[in-house]
């Protein structure tokens, strides 16, 4: 069954009143204080529908289309402010873009598949940077690791970018790293606590003729 997609227009409010009074008492009514800016155009203070907006921020880099007193603005979601302990979403940057537009942003590192058995597969960069239209950002670029081999690298230069997307990202930093676990040789703990007890008993051996 196919995922529903929610609507991305969004009629947004024009705020008067500032303050963490002012946004507290917007939170309670269900909706999340915001600024809008960019292109030379003057900061603009919104309020937004909290739950719509909750639902559209599960998607990376999402893009807003607003409604502002009657005018269409598109903007892209720059930052999200977060209470760290009740998880719920204080205030939210939006930046004015335009259709046809170029943005760098992050998006996130998919790996699929399994390497050879024995191994395992180290995500080194979560993220990677692109330059994509502002309109057509890509949500993630993936990684298949079908039986890729212990020592196998994959760095962002290797990394097949969704179409219309530029790498900003360093081409040599490392991604994917395919290496076989590290075991503890037990054998060797063996000797190590051996050879402590034996240097704990020689220590002894002076006290015990003492006696």
């Amino acid at each position: 069954m196919a995922e529903k997609q929610i609507d991305t227009t969004i009629v947004a409010d024009v705020r008067e009143s500032f303050g963490k009074g002012a946004a507290r008492k917007l939170r309670v009514l269900g909706k999340i204080p915001a600024v809008v800016y960019g292109h030379g155009t003057e900061p603009q203070h919104l309020a937004l529908p909290g739950h719509q907006v909750a639902l559209l921020l599960r998607k990376k880099n999402a893009v807003l289309e607003l409604k502002i007193n009657g005018k269409t603005q598109l903007a892209l979601v720059k930052d999200v402010q977060k209470d760290p302990v009740k998880a719920i979403i204080e205030h939210i940057d939006l930046i004015v873009i335009r259709k046809g537009e170029k943005v760098t942003v992050d998006i996130p590192v998919h790996v699929e598949g399994e390497s050879y058995p024995g191994t395992i597969a180290n995500l080194e960069s979560t993220t990677i940077s692109v330059e994509a239209e502002a309109t057509h950002i890509p949500e993630r670029v993936t990684v298949n690791i079908d039986g890729f081999e212990d020592g196998t690298q994959i760095h962002a230069k290797d990394l097949e970018l969704p179409t219309g997307s530029t790498l900003i990202t360093d081409p040599e930093t490392l991604v994917v790293n395919i290496v076989i676990p590290a075991e503890v040789d037990l054998g060797e703990e063996a000797e190590v606590e051996e050879a402590e007890g034996v240097e704990a008993a020689e220590g002894a051996e002076p006290t015990e003729a003492a006696e």
